[in-house]
Formats: C-alpha cells, structure tokens, sequence
C-alpha cells in the first residue's frame, strides 16, 4: 500500500491547483481523482490576489494568452422598479491597479493545469475514485475503485457537494436553493468591450456580461426556471437577439457561440472546514451562486491557507492541522456567503425598505470615494482594505506625537 504526506480527493479546478501547490512545497501528494473531459462552457474572473498566487505557483503564463483584463466593473440597474439604483463603476485605477482581475474559459484553465501536475516530480496523480476513507488520529486510509489502497498523513477533499471525504470525517452541511437559474453562454460582439464588465440588476436576478480576449464576452444570465427554459430552447438567432435585447445593445449585434447550460442556483456550507487529519476546500465546503466573482477566488484563499499550514516539507503533520485550518477559514468563507446570499435576496425582494436600502447602499457608493475604494479592496483581497485604514490610523497618530 502507498503512502503520501498528503491525499487530495478531486482533480476539479481548486483540487488540482492545492495538490500542485503543496507539492512544490516539497510534500509527497497524491491527486485521486477519474479521467473525465467535463463540458464547462463557464468562465472564472479571479481577482489580482488570485492572478499572484497563480503566478508564484508558475502557472499563469500558460493562462494568460485566453485571459482578458477587468478594469472597470459596472454596475446598471435594470429593475422596473419605483425605486432604482444609480449607475455605479469601479475602477481599477483608483486603488492603483492596472486590472482588478482577469476572466478566462475554465478549459483554458484546466488545460494549463493538467501538463503542470503530469510533470511536478513530487505529485502522483492516480486515475481512480475514492471507494471508502477511514480517518484516525494517526493516518487516513483510502481505498480506490481500482481494488488499490493508498494510506496518507493529511487528506484534503476537493470532490465537490457530495463530498465523501467530508462524508468520512463525519461533517454535515447546511444547504439552501434559490427560485432562480443561471443560464451560461459566451457571445461574439460587434462593439469593443473595452475590458469593461457590466452587471444588470434585473427583478429575478443579475445579468453579468465579462469580458474575453477579442471582441468576445462571457455572460452569467440569472432568471427564473422556465424563463431559463426557455431561453435555451432558442435557436441561436433568437438566443442572439435576446441577450442584446437585455443588454440594451450596450456592445451592438451580438452572436452566441455554442450552446446555453443552464444551471440551477442554491447554496451549501460545510459546519466545519476541516477536522483532524482532514481539511475541505472548494465546493467541497462551500458553494454559493456565480455573483460578484467569489466562487473560485475563494476556493483558492482555502488553498492558500491550507498551504500556510502544511508548508514545512519534512516536517510531521500534525493531528489538528484540520481544526487549525477551520479557524482559519471561518470569517472569510461566512463573511462572503452571507454577502453574496444577501446581494441575491436583495434583488429577489419585493418588500419596499429593502429595495430602498439597496438604492440608498450603491448611491453612497457611487457617490463616496473612500467607501468605494474599501470594498474594492476588499473585493480584490479580502482584509488589505482594513489593514490599509489601520496603517493610515496608526499614521496619524505618529504624526500627532511627533
């Protein structure tokens, strides 16, 4: 039987990249997953701390080619409502950055990710499901689909909402659904994006177009089921002249490339994180819908965690590595839950005082510098606007002793 430092169940975007990363920091890793070629026709916008990581990791340049800058995120209000919002744009010049982030094709992503895990010498990639896990204090034994066991100090889970190893370690969730759909498709366009992402606010939902390299974009659509339904049992002139419709022909003609996936939204958080010898990452832990640019760049703050605490290669891993990294992830996986569930019903609410408070929120946002630079910030990385008011608090009170 085998033995790793680390086991890492699920070879999906965060599942790869965590194996890669821990095993550039010296440990011996397995990544356990089938060979699948999944159909995601998605897109994944990862924000500037994400693109650094990738990049520390050797892994960005692959990506890069397929990648388009964000540099200004707009925000229109396209509710029928007595009360609307006011027009809202972030720039990534006023925090001093030349992009808040980049969008790709979650193929090219996939594509840059399987040659650097085949050749990372300390990675052992084994083409097999997970059968049964059995956790003690001391090691994780796993048995493969194969017939194959493997024993491993530390297991990460990265298989997803069922996850078995989160099943294994005894950890239950908590899950909730959405009355909406999220219909995917990428769009060909006349007009230049301009590297310009606009996000209407719509009564059932957002409606998110991001740019890609070219004259192209990538639309998230979040409708209700049968509208969902039906706009992808459109032929693709028709699916064409509906989303530039929606779009007011903000980019002019618009041609959809493929087809639509429509994917229904709702939403799962893991009661714990990690537990001993196990810690979860990804959707593994949590999952939420595809607004404000969240899902992937926080499954990659998971992995920088955990990578924070296995990092000294040679060194045991402890029994309550698990526990340390639930700690550790807590604020940051609740705080943007609950931000993202709260943008969500926010739209979805027919109730008066809301609908007002949202009005009256993105107005002193887009009236408010100093706010407004706060949450983009805190948008590209979670904590550095806060740490940034500390220092300047800090600073003035140098100035005033001196």
């Amino acid at each position: 039987m085998k033995h790793f430092e680390i086991a890492v169940i699920g070879a999906g975007l965060a599942g790869t990249i965590a194996a890669i990363a821990l095993a550039r920091r010296g440990r011996k890793v397995a990544l356990i997953a089938p060979a699948t070629r999944p159909d995601d026709q998605r897109t994944t916008a990862l924000m500037d701390q994400s693109i650094g990581y990738l990049d520390r990791l050797g892994l960005w340049e692959a990506i890069r080619p397929a990648a388009a800058p964000l540099q200004v995120m707009q925000i229109l209000d396209g509710t029928r409502r007595l009360l609307r919002a006011p027009p809202i744009a972030f720039r990534a010049g006023e925090i001093g950055l030349d992009a808040f982030g980049y969008n790709m094709p979650n193929a090219a992503l996939i594509e840059a990710l399987r040659p650097a895990a085949e050749t990372e010498p300390n990675l052992t990639l084994i083409e097999a499901s997970a059968e049964t896990i059995d956790m003690t204090a001391d090691s994780v034994s796993i048995t493969l689909t194969t017939g194959d066991g493997v024993t491993a100090d530390f297991i990460v889970g990265a298989d997803g909402r069922a996850s078995k190893t989160r099943e294994a370690a005894g950890v239950a969730v908590k899950t909730w659904t959405y009355p909406q759909t999220a219909v995917v498709l990428n769009f060909a366009h006349r007009l230049p994006h301009r590297n310009v992402s606009t996000e209407f606010h719509t009564d059932h939902g957002p409606f998110t177009q991001v740019p890609l390299p070219g004259d192209r974009s990538s639309l998230v659509w979040v409708v209700a089921p049968k509208e969902a339904e039906r706009l992808t049992g459109l032929g693709a002139a028709e699916l064409s002249r509906a989303v530039e419709t929606r779009m007011d022909a903000l980019l002019g003609k618009v041609t959809v490339e493929g087809t639509a996936q429509a994917w229904p939204l709702s939403g799962m958080s893991a009661r714990r994180y990690g537990k001993g010898r196990a810690a979860f990452i990804g959707e593994a832990a949590h999952a939420f819908p595809p607004i404000g640019a969240q899902g992937l760049n926080l499954s990659l703050r998971d992995v920088m965690a955990l990578e924070s605490l296995l990092a000294a290669s040679g060194t045991e891993i402890r029994a309550d590595v698990g526990d340390r990294y639930d700690a550790k992830r807590r604020a940051d996986v609740w705080s943007r839950t609950a931000s993202v569930d709260l943008l969500n019903r926010s739209l979805l609410s027919s109730f008066l005082p809301v609908q007002m408070l949202r009005a009256a929120g993105l107005h002193v946002l887009a009236n408010l510098a100093p706010l407004r630079h706060l949450v983009m910030q805190e948008g590209v990385a979670p904590g550095f606007g806060f740490t940034r008011i500390g220092q300047g608090l800090r600073e003035k009170v140098r100035r005033k002793k001196a």
